[in-house]
C-alpha cells in the first residue's frame, strides 16, 4: 500500500489551501464588481425617476400657472365694470363707493343702489380734481345714449331726465321697477345743488 510522506501531505494541503484562497478572492472580486454595477444601475434608475418626477412636476406647475393666468384674464374681461357715453367721449371704470379716494380715479357707485337690474346710481367729479369724468354731463339731453357694462353684460340706456336737485334730495336713487341709470354730480358754484341725469334701458 502506497504511503504518503508528511512532506507530500503538507505540500498537498498548502496547494489545496492556495486554490481555495484564489477561488474565494475571485468570488469576492466579482461580487464587488457586480454590486458596484448594480448600485450604479440602481442609482441611475433612481436619478432618472427623480428627474422624470421633477420634470413632470415642473410641467404640471407651468400648465397650472398658465391656466390660472387665462382664468384671471377671462375674469377681468367678464368683470369689467365701466360707463360709456359716446356724446361726451366718456369711458371710465366704475368702483364701489362714492368717497373722494374712489372718485379720484373712478366713477363711484352708490352702495345702496343695485349694480344690475333696477336703479343703478353713479357719481363722479366734474371739476377741480384728478379725474373729472362728469365734467361734460351738463351737455346731455333727452334721447342721448348711455352704455353701462357690468360683468360683461352691456345695457343701453336713453336719457329721459336732466334736472337740478337739492343736495339733500335722494329720491332719484330709490329703487325702480324699470331698469334705470342715475348719474349725479355737483353743480358749478352751487354747492347746495346737484345735477341729475336719468336714463331708462332700451329694450331690444
Amino acid at each position: 500500500m502506497f504511503k504518503y510522506s508528511s512532506i507530500y501531505i503538507n505540500a498537498l494541503s498548502l496547494f489545496i489551501s492556495l486554490i481555495i484562497f484564489i477561488v474565494i478572492q475571485l468570488f469576492f472580486s466579482n461580487y464587488d464588481t457586480f454590486s458596484k454595477k448594480s448600485s450604479l444601475k440602481a442609482g441611475f434608475q433612481v436619478q432618472n425617476t427623480v428627474s422624470e418626477t421633477f420634470s413632470n412636476e415642473t410641467e404640471n406647475r407651468e400648465k397650472e400657472e398658465k391656466q390660472n393666468e387665462q382664468k384671471v384674464e377671462t375674469e377681468e374681461k367678464n368683470n369689467n365694470w365701466y360707463l360709456e357715453i359716446p356724446k361726451i367721449n366718456l369711458r371710465a371704470d366704475i368702483k364701489e363707493g362714492t368717497t373722494k379716494e374712489v372718485m379720484d380715479d373712478y366713477i363711484g357707485h352708490f352702495e345702496e343702489t343695485t349694480k344690475e337690474n333696477g336703479n343703478v346710481g353713479l357719481a363722479a367729479h366734474n371739476r377741480g380734481y384728478k379725474n373729472n369724468y362728469f365734467q361734460d354731463l351738463k351737455k346731455l339731453q333727452e334721447g342721448d345714449i348711455i352704455f353701462y357694462n357690468y360683468k360683461g353684460k352691456i345695457k343701453e340706456y336713453k336719457v329721459t331726465k336732466h334736472v337740478i336737485i337739492k343736495d339733500t334730495d335722494w329720491s332719484y336713487l330709490e329703487g325702480t321697477e324699470q331698469n334705470t341709470i342715475t348719474l349725479i354730480t355737483c353743480v358749478e358754484n352751487e354747492p347746495e345743488y346737484r345735477r341729475c341725469i336719468q336714463g331708462e334701458e332700451i329694450k331690444k
